[in-house]
């Protein structure tokens, strides 16, 4: 007997021994050992609480951004759902948001309520938590700009609202990254007063810009990786003649060539394969240092 025959009761599911792929936009990856789906912040609290400290725990949003790895992933991988989707706008301009709330729909109710600043979500194809957790952005803006506070759980399921400067923001980083993991229940965020036809006018155009310049019905993961200090990293995958260039099942996009694709047939080692052959290309040819902004998790097949 496991760990995994002696999990706690919940009021959710408990998917042992679970393909990750379907989980993933890069729709690769091994097993998880197990997935929990919590039926609500309760329900995730109780069985946090319960579980043997030594398994690790892995949170998870949409997948838009995560490379799993063939071999799988150890331990619970927590996949937050309907429990945590609501959306609230405050007093002011303010808006509340649970953590499995995809970017575009945030950006959306913002707009609806006549709060402006949160346009720029409409062009990120996550959810609220990975973007706290990443400090998300696009086009000019990004979460440190409109966000108060961000409500966490911790490993022993106790709850914490921790303040914007608690965060520790920089590009694409923040401190829930470093130490032990939380889950990211929600955040509040602020914006300006706007009408929302104009607000609206505005998330139009990012979506007709990111569908012109992003191959966003590809299997992709989003940006691969981040912007070196003064530099593009499509241009430097561009120029160092990885645009299209195939990597067993793996290639950058014609269309964007900091995406990365999976053309079908591609494994997780393929595609973790060309990113990091690219990385060195790249720093061979120029001396900059390439950092993944996907997030890549598990054992090697």
């Amino acid at each position: 007997m496991t760990w995994k025959d002696n999990l706690p009761a919940v009021r959710g599911k408990l998917l042992r021994d679970e393909a990750l792929a379907p989980f993933t936009w890069f729709r690769v990856g091994g097993p998880a050992d197990v997935v929990f789906l919590p039926e609500d912040e309760a329900d995730l609290a109780d069985f946090l609480k319960a579980l043997d400290p030594a398994v690790p725990i892995i949170p998870i949003g949409v997948g838009s951004n995560l490379l799993v790895r063939d071999g799988g992933v150890e331990g619970v991988v927590i996949r937050l759902g309907r429990g945590f989707n609501a959306v609230e706008p405050l007093e002011g301009n303010r808006i509340r948001a649970g953590s499995a709330v995809p970017d575009a729909i945030l950006a959306r109710k913002a707009a609806e309520a006549g709060i402006a600043g949160l346009e720029f979500y409409a062009g990120i194809p996550g959810t609220v938590g990975g973007a706290v957790i990443m400090n998300a952005g696009c086009y000019g803006s990004e979460t440190v700009n409109v966000l108060i506070s961000a409500r966490v759980m911790d490993r022993s399921g106790q709850v914490r609202e921790l303040p914007l400067k608690e965060l520790r923001y920089t590009y694409r980083h923040s401190a829930l990254q470093d130490g032990e993991p939380v889950v990211v229940l929600g955040a509040a965020f602020e914006g300006l007063p706007d009408d929302p036809a104009v607000i609206k006018a505005r998330m139009a155009e990012i979506t007709a810009r990111r569908e012109t310049t992003q191959p966003i019905r590809e299997k992709t993961g989003g940006s691969t990786f981040k912007n070196p200090p003064g530099h593009s990293s499509w241009k430097l995958v561009d120029e160092a003649g990885w645009r299209g260039k195939l990597f067993g099942g793996a290639k950058f996009s014609e269309l964007h060539s900091n995406f990365m694709i999976n053309t079908g047939e591609a494994t997780a080692a393929d595609l973790e394969g060309l990113g990091d052959a690219v990385r060195a290309d790249v720093k061979a040819k120029t001396g900059v240092e390439l950092n993944w902004e996907i997030k890549r998790i598990g054992r090697p097949a």
